[in-house]
Parts: C-alpha cells; structure tokens; sequence
C-alpha cells in the first residue's frame, strides 16, 4: 500500500522510467552498441542503469532498512557492461533496467516516513550536496531521480552523437 511519504518517489521513478523509454524507442541494436569516440553507447548507459549484475541498486537498499547505518559502497562511473550484459539485446537491458526501477518504486510506495529517514553512510556522497550520511528517502531520490536524469540527458547527447534523432 503507498504511503503519503513513499508515493511520490514512486511516482519520480517511474516518470523516468517512463521518460528513458520514450528516448529509446525503435532504437536499433546496431546503433545501441555504438559508441562515440570516449564515450558509451546506449547499451553501456542501459547497463550502468541496471547497477551492478546480480545486485542492482536495490541492494544498496535493504540495508538501509535493517541496519542501523549501514556503510554502503558504490562505484561510481562504471558501467557494469559485463560479457552476459554485452551479449544481451538494448530491449532486453531496458527491461531489465525497467524491473529494476520498478523494484525500487515499489518498496518506495510503501516506506513510512520513519522508514525514509533511516540514514546509510555512503563515503562516496561525501562532497555532494547529501553529503556522505544520507536519509534513505534521499538516496530513493538520487538514484530514481537525479541519476535517472543524468542519464537521460547523456543518452540524448550520445544518440545526436550517433546521429539518432531522439524522440522526445
């Protein structure tokens, strides 16, 4: 059941979700492992989406919910492109990348406020605005909402890269 604290994370989530779909759409494989020169194709931006193989980001949120202030690691800028993402197809990482985000909206709606205010120590957001202990509703935030809109913005740039119109 949502919950007037989680709801709108949810809600954040999902339009970006929603937002990345629509940039990708009739994208075809060919130019999905495309890459410009420095740069990463849209299947290595999908796969960074998708966090780490076998973990995702959920799992950097579990701990937040039964630990007291858990350490939490993150690599940032790496792309998690492994040879089983390699093989697999740009619909299939974006489904992937869709359930994972999805995940995430679900356990959100459903987060009392007590639950998103639980703090993790994540070193890497040390000199971020957040700062390196960080709510749980915060970091629901970051990841569905400011990440997703870094990366939306960086497929749009790699497609006109690539010479791809994008479509929204």
């Amino acid at each position: 059941m949502a919950t007037p604290e989680g709801a709108p994370l949810a809600q954040t989530i999902r339009q970006k979700v929603e937002e990345l779909k629509r940039l990708c759409k009739g994208l075809d494989e060919k130019t999905a492992s495309r890459a410009p020169a420095g740069r990463w194709s849209p299947k290595q931006i999908m796969s960074h989406l998708c966090g780490p193989e076998g973990a995702g980001f959920m799992a950097t949120l579990q701990p937040i919910l039964e630990q007291e202030t858990p350490r939490i690691d993150i690599e940032a800028e790496n792309p998690f492109f492994t040879e089983t993402r390699a093989r697999m197809t740009f619909a299939e990482l974006m489904l992937q990348m869709e359930n994972e985000y999805d995940r995430i909206a679900v356990l959100a709606a459903g987060l009392s406020k007590e639950q998103l205010g639980r703090k993790a120590h994540i070193p890497l957001l040390k000199e971020s605005p957040l700062g390196e202990y960080v709510t749980l509703g915060a970091w629901i935030q970051a990841i569905g909402g400011f990440h997703m809109d870094f990366h939306i913005t960086h497929m749009r740039e790699i497609l006109q890269a690539l010479g791809v119109a994008p479509t929204s």
